[in-house]
């Protein structure tokens, strides 16, 4: 295993094994959604996240999931600006919305599909062979707790 994929197993080691569950059935499910796209690692105060790009630039982002002891998110990079007739989406921000997920089986909803397509149709093209690589971005000194 390389050493991104160790740091990334030992970021979701530091949730309660429930938590930690839950955030690796999101990420197998995003995964397969977008296998070209890039995983870009953040380990941050707040948040653990892990964001889908088309790009190693962070600002690419098309969703990102992320954690905290509370719960898992997926936040859209342009949610603002996406379609969202059943409201769904929830934030204020002038950019960025998101959503929660309470289970993988969520990210299949009608309503997540679609916001998933609308995100990807307004975003840079993915690739469209290859697999994405897996980056570790920043991970900071100072955390709250995670469990």
């Amino acid at each position: 295993m390389d050493s991104a994929a160790k740091q990334l197993d030992g970021f979701i080691a530091k949730f309660d094994p429930a938590m930690a569950k839950l955030i690796r059935s999101i990420r197998a499910a995003l995964r397969k959604r977008f296998p070209t796209a890039h995983e870009l690692v953040y380990d941050n105060y707040n948040f653990f996240v892990i964001g889908y790009s088309p790009t190693e630039r962070p600002t690419d982002y098309i969703v990102s999931l992320a954690a905290n002891s509370k719960g898992v998110g997926l936040s859209f990079n342009h949610g603002a600006s996406l379609p969202d007739p059943k409201k769904i989406l929830l934030g204020q921000g002038k950019q960025n919305r998101f959503i929660r997920l309470p289970n993988a089986a969520e990210l299949k909803k009608p309503e997540v599909e679609a916001l998933l397509c609308a995100a990807v149709e307004d975003a840079k093209p993915l690739p469209a062979s290859g697999k994405g690589k897996l980056i570790v971005r920043s991970v900071s000194a100072k955390q709250r707790p995670r469990k």
